[in-house]
């Protein structure tokens, strides 16, 4: 039912994307007219009715972080007067940007079919603070419930502290200068690899320190995200320095209060922001795993990396301008793969052409080198490498070398491709290594669209072919050719991989011959249903075909149900 959810999410999306995306443009235009004229109040009035209609449209789609950042901008409009000075630039600006990169957003979600309201949560903050408001926490998407807590300590070898009061507040004093150290280095945005070290060695003390108290759970807790944190390469955010920040003054409780501070909990809140660290990391780790196992959670399968890089998405060209680039790029290879053709079928086979075909990938190396797509531009140069070689040794290459060199191309190609779906990010570039999966191909995709196109349209043409058929008192000429036509797709559903798809549809297609062509008398009204159900059903499930969501395996088996009702 979850998949029949996100279908549902995604058509509902659909179905209004133009809105949004002309909604957006309309509030940015008021917008701008009223920064050049303060004293239109109408602009600015035009502006927070805009931003309320997109707050509508994105509760009626399901899109968290579009409902929360049009609330916040509406807020922010709200507190920007009419004839407004020089003073509410920075609530403007603010304003502008978040439209900008909500624009961005609605077009990352048509495209990946995946909402990450994370993603938008750094931009809601931003008009938070513009309005000296308090930013929302990282977890502020993250639906755990924190109060009933496992032993946060019970993976950590810590020793037991026996020393006196004295030796206590000594402790105490060194590893809160420790912490310290570690939050300034981080705000200071010096070495984090240090900090985090430092981080998880302070958590260690102020553990053994508040050992067998309640506070002692927290400590655990964040000596874990530490060392999590330097294992994954994660980076300090602005929300997690205000998190350490506000660890911090627990543990300068402990060495002004002493050991009654530790008797107390630390709050849910920063429970749950620590527990959220765990889960975005990643991370399989032992200790990782059995403290997100305790609250029924498995790592994010889009951790903290993944997130960072679509993040800079956001930020980075838009889809007009990926295509751009994904043309200029396609152009320079289109035409190395028609020189590579030339001295692949022999014609007028010349050294030169090496020579041409290596400074042609050497400028597409230096291109994608340039848009930080390193794997990808390394490639290229290997293979320009390779024709120089060649060249050198005054020989055309075999056959084996030229196909691998083909191959490498045809893979820059299909990256390339990719470009405008995921954007100029790390996901693109690793396409440069190993092999790509089925899934990954971008000729697959193409190949997968045709065929979703072609199915549609054989369903289309059969119910309209059965409708025929019973309004024209059963005359079996206008169900002449749909074995045929449903066949010819069926074929095209097991190049997918889908056999349950060509299954359902095998039987449609054997239960319209047999009991609609090939029987003497009028069929039963409850088989005509029955088919027409279970074509409309497989017309749904091929809608789902080619696109990012999974497949509905529930319209296949309503497909079937509707079948084994009649008997067929």
């Amino acid at each position: 039912m979850v998949q029949s959810s996100l279908a549902t999410k995604s058509q509902s999306f659909d179905l209004v994307k133009s809105e949004i995306e002309q909604t957006i443009k309309q509030a940015e235009s008021s917008l701008e007219r009223f920064q050049e004229n303060r004293e239109s109040g109408e602009d600015l009035q035009n502006c927070v009715d805009f931003l309320n209609q997109l707050r509508g449209i994105f509760i009626l789609v399901e899109l968290r972080a579009g409902t929360l950042l049009c609330q916040e901008a509406v807020s922010m409009a709200n507190d920007v007067p009419v004839g407004a000075n020089d003073d509410k630039n920075i609530l403007l600006t603010t304003l502008n940007s978040a439209l900008f990169i909500l624009r961005r957003y609605v077009e990352y979600y048509h495209q990946q079919r995946a909402d990450h309201p994370e993603l938008l949560l750094p931009v809601i903050n931003d008009l938070r603070e513009a309005r000296k408001e308090k930013p929302y926490p990282e977890s502020c998407f993250f639906d755990v419930d924190v109060k009933e807590r496992p032993d946060f300590c019970s993976g950590l070898s810590l020793q037991a502290f026996d020393g006196n009061e004295a030796e206590y507040e000594i402790l105490a004093r060194r590893m809160r200068l420790t912490f310290q150290v570690a939050l300034l280095g981080v705000l200071r945005e010096k070495s984090d690899v240090v900090s985090k070290k430092l981080f998880g060695r302070a958590a260690r003390g102020f553990a053994r320190l508040c050992q067998g108290q309640p506070m002692g759970q927290m400590w655990c807790l964040v000596a874990i995200v530490a060392d999590t944190m330097l294992d994954r390469v994660m980076g300090f955010s602005k929300a997690r320095k205000r998190m350490f920040m506000r660890i911090e003054k627990y543990s300068r409780e402990v060495v002004y209060v002493g050991k009654v501070a530790t008797a107390k909990d630390a709050p849910d809140s920063l429970i749950r922001d620590l527990v959220y660290l765990l889960y975005r990391s990643g991370s399989a780790n032992p200790e990782v795993t059995s403290v997100l196992s305790a609250y029924r959670l498995t790592p994010a399968e889009f951790p903290d990396s993944m997130l960072d890089a679509h993040a800079r998405r956001l930020y980075g060209p838009g889809t007009d301008v990926l295509k751009s680039l994904s043309t200029a790029l396609q152009d320079e290879l289109n035409q190395l793969k028609d020189k590579l053709d030339i001295v692949e079928r022999g014609i007028e086979p010349d050294l030169a052409e090496l020579s041409s075909i290596a400074g042609a990938l050497e400028r597409l190396a230096n291109t994608l080198v340039m848009l930080d797509l390193n794997q990808l531009g390394t490639m290229a140069r290997g293979e320009a490498a390779k024709l120089r070689t060649w060249e050198e040794e005054n020989r055309l290459p075999e056959d084996d070398e030229l196909y691998k060199l083909a191959d490498s191309v045809l893979g820059i190609e299909d990256a390339v491709m990719q470009i405008v779906v995921r954007g100029i990010t790390s996901e693109t570039d690793a396409l440069a290594g190993g092999q790509r999966t089925r899934e990954e191909s971008l000729y697959l995709h193409e190949a997968t669209y045709v065929v979703a196109d072609e199915a549609k349209s054989a369903l289309t043409l059969a119910k309209r072919a059965i409708t025929a058929f019973i309004e024209s008192d059963y005359d079996k000429l206008h169900l002449a050719n749909l074995p045929t036509t449903l066949h010819s797709i069926w074929g095209g559903l097991h190049m997918l991989n889908d056999p349950g798809a060509a299954s359902v549809l095998e039987r449609v297609a054997a239960s319209i011959q047999e009991r609609l062509l090939d029987a003497r008398e009028a069929p039963q009204a409850q088989v005509l249903e029955a088919l027409a159900d279970a074509l409309t059903s497989l017309e749904y499930y091929i809608e789902s075909v080619g696109r990012r969501e999974d497949r509905n395996a529930d319209l296949l088996k309503l497909a079937e149900s509707s079948l084994e009702d009649v008997g067929l």
